[in-house]
């Protein structure tokens, strides 16, 4: 399996924070995993065979679609030959690049037929029939820096301060602080960021904490990721969790999971993660 990183390309800092290439078969069994909420958007820009994706939704065959910002879980799966680009993008980007609120993409995965813009539809072949993958990298971003030039949809900036502050404290930022900072009531900074964003505040903050506890836990993404030594009882106090059992809680609502299976499940070998109910 191939697996290549990329730097957010120049001229998207603030729509795009990584993408990656990957090449990968599975022929003898599929290829199953648990997928986590990351407080992002993801574009996935896949030709090949399709991917099975199970969440709220009931099961759906993809290929190249976007996964809103969400706050569920679901599992995917594929046999036979998959390749493509995926783009990750913070909610704001998503909703810049398409020039549509976030709340329209939120826990939504949509194909990219679905979306009406035709240069990203038109993007999966396009990278096929791209020589290599620097050119394909290459390609993504003059699309998406073309989509971003031409879009008339901009956030309020008391949101985009609001989304930075709770990205930048990982989620551990009360709303009645944003809103003070923002010099917006309580009230109007909810509705105009859960318009904006796709999730509420209090959603989106309780999220992005989510995301770090499983980075603690597992740090990277995919492949790149590597064994820890922490146990679940350190992550929970360094990711701002009142103790274990929170953490445990959390994880089985938004990953469907304890932390000990979803280490796990990265990592067979691992045999105690922590405590009992990890």
């Amino acid at each position: 399996m191939a697996h290549l990183p990329q730097r957010a390309p120049a001229g998207l800092a603030g729509v795009v924070t990584g993408m990656a290439g990957y090449d990968e078969r599975a022929s003898a069994a599929p290829v199953v995993r648990r997928e986590t909420p990351t407080g992002g958007c993801t574009l996935i820009l896949a030709w090949g065979d399709p991917l099975r994706v199970e969440g709220p939704a009931g099961p759906l065959w993809q290929r190249a679609f976007l996964a809103g910002l969400d706050d569920g879980w679901a599992r995917t799966a594929f046999t036979g030959h998959q390749r493509g680009v995926q783009v990750d993008l913070t909610p704001l980007g998503a909703a810049r690049l398409l020039g549509r609120d976030g709340v329209e993409l939120a826990r939504h995965a949509p194909p990219l037929d679905d979306l009406g813009v035709p240069a990203l539809t038109a993007l999966p072949d396009r990278l096929a029939e791209t020589a290599t993958w620097d050119a394909r990298f290459a390609r993504v971003a003059a699309t998406l820096r073309d989509l971003l030039a031409d879009n008339r949809f901009d956030p309020d900036p008391e949101v985009a301060h609001a989304w930075s502050r709770l990205h930048a404290a990982r989620g551990r930022v009360p709303v009645g602080h944003l809103a003070a900072e923002t010099g917006w009531s309580r009230r109007h900074l909810l509705t105009r960021f859960h318009r904006q964003v796709g999730l509420a505040p209090t959603v989106t903050g309780r999220v992005l904490r989510f995301r770090h506890a499983t980075e603690l836990l597992a740090p990277g993404t995919g492949p790149a990721r590597v064994p820890t030594d922490r146990r679940i009882t350190d992550v929970a106090a360094a990711a701002g969790y009142a103790d274990h059992s929170h953490l445990v809680r959390e994880f089985r609502d938004l990953a469907g999971c304890t932390p000990g299976e979803f280490l796990r499940e990265w990592f067979p070998d691992v045999q105690d993660a922590g405590a009992p109910g990890s």
